[in-house]
């Protein structure tokens, strides 16, 4: 209409319609002319409604205004009503001002979802999540090479290529880690997560081929574990071959015949004989004695899990070595910084473990004035329980820190090198961890991660 003030609008439809009530009590009451009481009424009735309708635009503007943001219609401008006045023009101006920065916000998620997405599916390591039924939501350029599966869009069709595959995605629990092996040159090390999303719950698995890696590791194993057997065996079997020789020589030089077809031999070579023969025996049983540790080493049983409090474990470890500990005036201290912390694991084995630290322990300490060890148990900032064994003995000098954990390596005279590669082989058939730190002449932390 023209109206340059939004409430000069309002005021002048109120006036009319002010009028107009005024006009027709003057018909109904004083003249009585009730076709033209009926008529105006009529005329009433339009004048409210529009009264309505003019008084209702900032309630279509911020109704329209909340559907373009509802439905991220950012194409629409505020700007038809400005002759209104100029709360209107500042309203229309905000209205405009906040569809701009969504405008703008949404173009640039749109940009960093778009770069995000290049980054994921050119990343060397294989992404996939999946939900509850197993429907795949994101699935990347190594993922697809890895699975060899570049259109699939349910894991169900795994099944056509490897049975052990789907079953390990599926039975996947979160933070769990696992080794796929798809051929003879993929070996995947997979790890699983969880996360929300619009209210479902989505498995993530990343993939990475790591067959080179084992290969790698694998000759450089055999490569360690030869070098040992090799100074193993040859540590025995050369003083005996040299014995033998030797031996062979005094029979033949120092054995004589008699006429009567006996034989004598002098009281000293007789010794050297036995000497030899002794010498042949321990060296003989040292090397059985190494391939009893061996075959030890390679032939652990598989854990049968049960749940374990760690204050039992502590009181039995306690009872089994604190006599002992107590001998060589070693101050022995259990520490739980949570009574009730429990472990998934194999009793029998968990004792093995312990034992064989804390007499590592024991022996460390031998020339250590004020000895004390630790055993400890305390819940990590990830939740997991974690179990230390604390010395505060010479330590470990950092060139034996990375072999300490190698089958048949010792720094001790009397040593196999079993103990400490047998208790790392049962801690990763628990899923664990078990790793050292040591500062020379201070202390040494075995720390057992479950």
């Amino acid at each position: 209409m023209g109206f340059k003030s939004f409430h000069i609008g309002v005021l002048f439809r109120i006036a009319i319609i002010c009028v107009t009530i005024a006009v027709l009590v003057y018909l109904i009451v004083i003249q009585g002319q009730y076709l033209a009481a009926i008529i105006l009424t009529s005329i009433l009735i339009f004048e409210i409604i529009e009264l309505f309708r003019f008084t209702s635009i900032i309630n279509r503007k911020l109704t329209h205004f909340l559907e373009s943001i509802r439905y991220s219609d950012f194409s629409t401008s505020f700007t038809h009503d400005n002759k209104l006045g100029k709360s209107f023009k500042e309203l229309n101006n905000s209205f405009n001002n906040v569809v701009e920065a969504f405008r703008k916000e949404r173009g640039e998620k749109e940009e960093h979802l778009n770069y995000l997405n290049t980054v994921v599916q050119h990343v060397t390591t294989g992404l996939m999540s999946f939900d509850s039924d197993g429907n795949i939501g994101l699935m990347n350029s190594s993922a697809k090479r890895f699975l060899n599966a570049p259109h699939i869009k349910n894991i169900r069709e795994l099944l056509e290529h490897n049975v052990t595959l789907y079953k390990k995605l599926k039975e996947m629990k979160p933070g769990e880690k696992a080794l796929i092996r798809i051929d003879t040159d993929m070996n995947l090390a997979t790890h699983a997560t969880e996360l929300k999303m619009k209210g479902q719950i989505l498995k993530l698995v990343a993939f990475q081929n790591i067959h080179t890696e084992l290969i790698s590791k694998e000759v450089e194993a055999w490569q360690n574990l030869t070098k040992v057997l090799r100074h193993e065996i040859m540590n025995s079997i050369t003083p005996i071959a040299s014995l033998t020789g030797t031996l062979n020589s005094i029979l033949s030089e120092d054995l004589k015949q008699l006429d009567n077809g006996t034989f004598e031999m002098e009281s000293e070579t007789l010794s050297d004989l036995q000497d030899g023969l002794q010498t042949i025996e321990n060296r003989s049983k040292g090397l059985v004695k190494f391939v009893d540790a061996y075959r030890d080493y390679t032939s652990i049983p598989q854990p049968k899990f049960t749940q374990i409090k760690v204050q039992d474990l502590f009181d039995r470890i306690s009872q089994l070595l604190r006599h002992e500990l107590n001998e060589f005036g070693i101050d022995f201290q259990i520490k739980i910084l949570n009574p009730q912390l429990e472990i998934t694991a194999d009793k029998e084995l968990m004792e093995m473990v312990l034992i064989n630290l804390l007499k590592n322990s024991r022996e460390a300490l031998n020339n250590t004035q004020n000895p004390v060890i630790e055993l400890i148990s305390r819940r990590a900032d990830d939740l997991r329980v974690i179990i230390e064994v604390k010395d505060n003995g010479p330590g470990i000098i950092p060139e034996a820190l990375e072999k300490i954990f190698i089958p048949f390596y010792t720094t001790k005279k009397t040593g196999s090198g079993i103990g400490l590669a047998l208790a790392r082989q049962i801690m990763q058939l628990h899923h664990g961890l078990l790793s050292v730190k040591s500062e020379p002449n201070v202390n040494t932390v075995f720390t057992l991660r479950f």
